[in-house]
């Protein structure tokens, strides 16, 4: 079934490809359609940004003459979407008396379609031209939806060639379209642009739909920022027309506009709408004929004349409550934008449109109404990669960037003991909504039923969550007056995100432990993340290194190891390195290296050989050859666990004896012109457990424990969907087999187990790896007596230059000990690698070690 599947996708991807060759190649071939009869045509030097280029383009023009060679010009800017044509009903108005020249912009109808700036700056640079070219120096100008912006850009480069303005349902500022915040108006108009041309490019239309990638490359490079600002310094006549049920610029921007401009007249026409002058051109002629005969004779206001009080008016800052609420496509354009925004984020999205709810561009039905679209179609999509896909999609992007295996392990357990409610919960638990409906489809659950429970518990909590975030908005927009939209947005969705997610932990026991943990994470500088913790180590190592004139001196501490073990040394070669002699080999646990080149059978094979050799049985510790920080270790306690493992590793990995007992971390030191070395630090490690009620399941005595609440993710991980089994009474669960302190074992200052005997043995093992003198040793042993009498005892592993004493993890030492210890620790390396660099040994420079750590971080 599955290569019966595998063929027909390749078969249908196939005749997708041949069809999309043939579309390609039959639009580039098919002939052009003929130039209009009616209009002529110029040259034009192309424009991009500010700028003029070689490109020449053609310019197609309708030039419709006057009965007289004086009488005035009047230019023509159509709309986007538009041609010329839109006013041929408006010209047949006229007998005469005006000279009229309508351009068809270049971008659109018979002009050149292929240019390299479509805004409306460009555009009025391409009307100048035209202008030059028929010898007109100055004109009327009637723009016309997107033309108002052309028009506008006309006068700011070239105010003297501009007669007066007809602005005839014609856009302006910013603040009255879409949404009214150029970020997110640009980001509608580049969705808008990658439909579009998708749809041109990827699909085999043969021409038979119709290009929209000019019309959305012409709002996309526009920026109509400025045209409040050109509003406010227009000195000549202005007309507005405009019809109050306009569905794709709102009269309000013609209001707007009215006020910028004082000496404008508005007239709005009752029940008409965006589309005048197609439908009823003859009520828009004795306007224009009666505006442009006044104008002619001084009679029309310019600004200079224009009463005092609007031009007071004119002046004072925009008031937000004028923008109208989003209607028409303008709604529909802002419901597709919210619905994809909840694909990256759910909260921030519903918050983000119940601030804009809040500052009136959209009403909360629709704000919720969106969000709600867009969170059932995302996560129904969700459901159906768990079903259709399975457990294997979580490898791959997009699906490994947002849920990761162990958390859909987790909710595949809590599914199965909760039932279907956990679809309901897991809307209102944080961190759980996106592995759980993954889950439900690996699961099989039945698609009706969930998703009934899913849009439940979606259709209570997004408009609750939009809600408050209205009110929230409205409650800053006093702090936030004067800020764009969205800035407003951003400040809101910050504020609202912790609020909601502080109010929601707050809500429950789980939530409260959650940030009790999160409180002790801060404020305990063990469980602090490396970047906050090593600046100040970074600083002392680098002013060691200026003291000895060397920034990389302590790769010299181990001339046996690669840069002295600082990051990506072999664990094998270091191992081999200290079981060359029959004296040190018995303390060293025995291990192997499967290669990562040999096929599965042939590592699980390989495994098995190595046991049989070394008279061996599971359990058995599998770990990568290179990996810091307990990273990718695992007991294998059965051939499953062993398949498993080896199933899924991709480098080189080591099968090594288990060794059972207690566990402790010795750090060693030994100046190469020293007879002895010595013990820096030992670390006591200890494996945290909780005990069990009978009652609680295992994730409720993680989160009980006050250490233990803080590694809970690390414990979840390691137990996986075992953390929903409930212990049985006095039944203890070690929580972390591992010790390593990210991973969750606890570390102890051990100092007190030190001895002369068991430095005296360290000594001797190190002396046996000829070119160590410095790093810590991984060790387990039965007995802690043996391990002070220096004898029964297993090395696990040793670790270079850039290991820790990791005795400062103490909980009662303070960050300032720890410290302490760390600078010794290094100032000990840089004294060992200078006396090794007197011996002849070459420090690592800066750059190998840079490219070793790139190397590690790309997994190389």
């Amino acid at each position: 079934m599955t290569n019966f599947l595998r063929h027909k996708t390749r078969l249908l991807l196939l005749v997708y490809g041949l069809l999309l060759i043939a579309s390609f190649v039959y639009r580039q071939t098919r002939p052009a359609p003929p130039f209009p009869a009616e209009m002529q045509q110029a040259t034009a030097q192309a424009v991009d940004g500010e700028r003029q280029t070689n490109q020449s383009v053609r310019f197609a023009y309708q030039d419709v003459p006057a009965t007289q060679p004086d009488a005035p010009v009047v230019v023509l800017l159509h709309g986007s979407p538009g041609e010329a044509r839109v006013f041929r009903k408006l010209l047949q108005q006229f007998n005469g008396q005006y000279r009229f020249i309508a351009p068809d912009l270049p971008g659109f109808g018979a002009s050149s379609l292929q240019i390299p700036d479509y805004s409306f700056r460009a555009h009025s640079r391409y009307v100048l031209q035209l202008m030059d070219k028929l010898g007109i120096r100055r004109a009327h100008f009637v723009a016309f939806s997107m033309g108002g912006g052309v028009a506008l850009n006309v006068y700011d480069l070239a105010p003297e060639r501009v007669q007066s303005v007809t602005m005839e349902a014609a856009l302006g500022v910013q603040e009255m379209e879409l949404l009214g915040d150029y970020h997110l108006n640009h980001a509608i108009h580049g969705l808008q642009l990658a439909f579009f041309w998708s749809l041109r490019e990827l699909t085999p239309h043969f021409g038979k739909l119709p290009d929209g990638v000019e019309f959305s490359r012409n709002f996309y490079d526009s920026d109509q920022r400025p045209l409040r600002d050109i509003l406010l310094r227009f000195q000549p006549p202005m007309s507005i027309i405009h019809g109050p049920f306009d569905p794709l610029v709102p009269v309000q921007a013609a209001t707007e506009h009215a006020r910028l401009a004082p000496q404008s007249e508005l007239h709005v026409l009752e029940g008409e709408d965006h589309f005048i002058v197609f439908t009823h051109p003859e009520k828009l002629a004795p306007l224009m004929d009666d505006f442009w005969t006044r104008t002619a004779q001084g009679q029309a206001k310019t600004r200079a004349q224009a009463e005092a009080s609007r031009i007071a008016q004119s002046q004072q800052p925009f008031d937000p409550q004028t923008a109208p609420k989003a209607a028409g496509i303008t709604a529909f354009a802002v419901v597709i934008l919210l619905a994809l925004s909840t694909l990256v984020s759910e909260d921030l999205t519903c918050i983000g449109a119940g601030v804009m709810a809040a500052q009136g561009r959209i009403s909360f039905t629709l704000a919720a109404f969106a969000c709600l679209l867009g969170i059932f179609v995302g996560d129904i999509l969700l459901f159906l990669a768990g079903r259709w896909l399975g457990r294997p999609a979580l490898g791959r992007a997009p699906l490994k960037w947002f849920v990761n295996q162990a958390a859909v392990e987790r909710s595949s357990a809590w599914f199965d003991r909760q039932g279907l409610k956990v679809i309901f919960l897991s809307r209102f638990l944080p961190g759980t909504r996106l592995p759980t409906y993954f889950a439900a489809g690996v699961l099989k659950t039945s698609f009706w039923r969930f998703t009934l429970y899913f849009f439940i518990a979606a259709a209570v909590w997004t408009p609750a969550l939009v809600w408050l975030a209205m009110k929230l908005g409205a409650a800053q927009a006093g702090m936030l007056a004067g800020s764009s939209l969205l800035a407003k947005i951003a400040f809101s969705g910050l504020l609202g995100i912790v609020l909601l997610k502080l109010l929601i932990r707050l809500a429950t026991w789980r939530g409260r432990r959650q940030l009790a943990a999160k409180w002790r994470r801060f404020t305990q500088w063990e469980f602090w993340p490396p970047y906050v913790f090593y600046p100040p180590v970074i600083i002392y190592v680098i002013w060691l290194g200026l003291k000895y004139r060397c920034l990389t001196l302590f790769t010299c501490a181990n001339p046996a190891m690669p840069a002295s073990g600082f990051i990506g040394e072999s664990k094998i070669d270091i191992l081999r390195g200290l079981s060359r002699t029959g004296a040190a080999r018995k303390y060293i646990a025995q291990a192997t290296v499967i290669p990562a080149e040999l096929t599965v059978q042939q590592r699980v094979a390989a495994a098995h050989t190595f046991l049989t050799e070394n008279g061996l049985t599971f359990p058995v510790a599998l770990k990568p050859d290179v990996g810091e920080r307990g990273a990718g270790v695992k007991i294998a306690r059965g051939e499953e666990d062993l398949r498993d493992y080896l199933t899924n590793v991709t480098g080189a990995t080591i099968a090594q004896e288990y060794a059972p007992g207690d566990e402790f971390g010795v750090f060693y030191y030994r100046y190469p012109d020293a007879a002895n070395g010595h013990i820096f630090a030992i670390t006591e490690k200890k494996f945290p457990a909780v005990t069990g009620d009978g009652r609680s399941a295992l994730e409720t005595l993680i989160w009980r424990d006050e250490r233990a609440a803080c590694m809970a993710n690390a414990y979840f991980a390691a137990h996986g969907a075992k953390i929903w089994d409930v212990p049985r009474i006095g039944e203890k669960v070690q929580l972390v087999e591992l010790g390593t302190h990210c991973l969750g074992a606890i570390f102890l200052d051990g100092g007190y187990l030190k001895t002369d005997a068991l430095e005296t043995a360290i000594d001797q093992v190190s002396r046996e790896y000829e070119g160590f003198y410095f790093g810590r040793y991984d060790i387990r042993t039965p007995s802690v007596a043996d391990f002070q009498a220096g004898h029964n005892f297993k090395i696990l592993e040793l670790n270079g230059v850039t290991s820790e004493a990791t005795s400062i993890y103490d909980p009662k030492n303070s960050v300032w000990q720890a410290y302490r210890v760390l600078f010794e620790q290094w100032r000990i390396a840089f004294a060992i690698g200078a006396q090794n660099r007197a011996r002849g040994a070459q420090p690592t420079s800066v750059w190998q070690l840079l490219s070793a750590l790139r190397f590690a971080d790309t997994g190389q």
